[in-house]
């Protein structure tokens, strides 16, 4: 590990603390000696609250895959709390029904973006990784360098929406023939911009293309879906489900995960039969405030959405 992913400098303020923890808690007294669970530590400002308002006897148990996740974790000695290096996709580990509240808060944190060691942001020079877990599974930068131009155009146009993928791929594999793989984040962000003519204005060119690749080279919609469908096992009934989500891709994952569980359905070969009973109830959504907005910009895209596992 360089000497820059060691340093703490770096800091992060947790997108609707108050809101997201509200929602496993509030009005709950019976509640808060149960177990609960955040899916995605980060740099724990979620769980820290969390354990303020949980009764003496509750637990909290935490997953994260990054490393440096997981050392800050250590910074925490409250006995009722743990945590499991590894990512939310292991949440079906849990016991069936024994999780009182389960929060995700999806994305990266502000010390992964800030820290140029880590190679998520166009805005430092970096080595080219995005690895959330860094001591396994390939680079940005190693599978670049082999992937068919076809298969990158395909993931960053379907996880970063960006309408110029083909462009851009082309110009990738185009620097690969002639000066060999690309190791570091400038030099993607270079080559993105030659190839984006136009942008949204005050985004950045390279914007899409980023956020495409780390998703991809994590499985973050994947793992996404996954914990999803866990949450429905180990939710006990009566427990509640809040996700913070950042982008249009993975709140439409949740949004209708939600609504798909939310509803009686009907087997149309048997039209007299009893409707499979939902799984889950909606309890709505929370946007940051513009108080919250102003002052940290990046929570501005947050949405929060809320749902509680019914007794079926």
């Amino acid at each position: 590990m360089t000497s820059a992913a060691l340093d703490t400098s770096w800091t992060h303020t947790t997108v609707l603390l108050e809101e997201a923890v509200d929602a496993l808690t509030a009005d709950r007294p019976d509640a808060l000696g149960g177990t609960f669970v955040d899916a995605t530590f980060g740099r724990g400002g979620h769980t820290r609250r969390l354990l303020e308002k949980l009764a003496p006897e509750a637990r909290l148990i935490a997953f994260d895959k990054d490393a440096e996740a997981v050392a800050e974790a250590a910074r925490i000695t409250d006995a009722r709390f743990s945590i499991r290096h590894q990512g939310f996709k292991n949440l079906g580990e849990l016991p069936p029904r024994s999780v009182t509240g389960l929060l995700m808060d999806l994305g990266i944190s502000s010390p992964q973006i800030d820290n140029p060691a880590r190679g998520f942001s166009f805005r430092f020079d970096g080595p080219l990784d995005m690895r959330m877990d860094t001591t396994r599974g390939e680079s940005v930068a190693d599978w670049l360098a082999t992937a068919e131009t076809q298969q990158i155009a395909e993931v960053i146009r379907d996880y970063g929406e960006e309408r110029f993928a083909v462009q851009i791929a082309k110009a990738i594999d185009a620097r690969r023939q002639e000066r060999g793989p690309i190791s570091t984040t400038t030099e993607l962000a270079e080559l993105v911009a030659g190839a984006v003519k136009t942008r949204e204005q005050g985004q950045n060119p390279a914007t899409r293309t980023f956020q495409a690749l780390r998703i991809f080279i994590n499985a973050e919609l994947e793992e996404l879906q996954q914990a999803l469908e866990a949450s429905l096992s180990v939710l006990e009934p009566g427990g509640r489900l809040a996700v913070i989500a950042f982008h249009s891709l993975e709140d439409r994952i949740v949004k209708q995960f939600i609504a798909t569980h939310s509803k009686e359905v009907y087997d149309r070969r048997a039209p007299f039969a009893a409707p499979k009973v939902m799984k889950l109830r909606a309890l709505g959504r929370v946007r940051p405030s513009a108080a919250e907005v102003a002052g940290n910009p990046r929570s501005r895209s947050a949405i929060l959405r809320i749902a509680e596992r019914t007794e079926s």
